[in-house]
């Protein structure tokens, strides 16, 4: 749903954009309980979910940004901070996910700020504002590069232990 929902994003099909992301927020909550019900929960199967998860939101946020709604710089760090994230976490090494608390919020802050411009185009809402969608954007920039920081210095720390 990812390319389609940026190409709805992009082209302004508020409905069609909307749904889509719903879509995903429902298959999203769905998914983990269901694996697990099943017994079919893995390490591959968290870091699948989180890719996924950061491929949308960046792709979102990426439409977004190429339509001037938000700086282009967040959905580039998006996926910067993924790829730390499972670096640092060694997923390859067969090691399970370390997310941080900042990461974590980051995470669903991301969803929320792609989510509150299509929720408000789809209902023809006027608020939030995009001033206001483009401030929390910025405040997402800081706080995910504040985010990679922190991991960063954790992983030298850990190193000099």
């Amino acid at each position: 749903m990812a390319p389609l929902c940026a190409a709805a994003i992009y082209n302004e099909w508020t409905l069609t954009a909307a749904g889509l992301f719903v879509a995903a927020v429902i298959s999203d909550f769905a998914d983990g309980p269901l694996a697990r019900r099943r017994g079919e929960a893995s390490r591959l199967g968290a870091f699948f979910d989180h890719a996924t998860d950061a491929t949308f939101v960046a792709l979102g946020l990426l439409a977004l940004g190429l339509r001037g709604a938000l700086p282009l710089a967040l959905p580039l760090l998006v996926v910067v901070a993924f790829v730390q994230y499972s670096i640092d976490s060694r997923v390859f090494a067969r090691l399970p996910l370390r997310a941080s608390a900042l990461g974590r919020a980051n995470g669903i802050a991301y969803f929320v700020l792609l989510g509150v411009p299509l929720v408000r185009d789809a209902l023809g809402l006027g608020w939030p504002g995009e001033g206001l969608v483009r401030f929390l954007a910025w405040v997402l920039v800081a706080t995910t590069i504040a985010s990679m920081l922190d991991r960063l210095a954790a992983l030298r720390r850990a190193r000099t232990a």
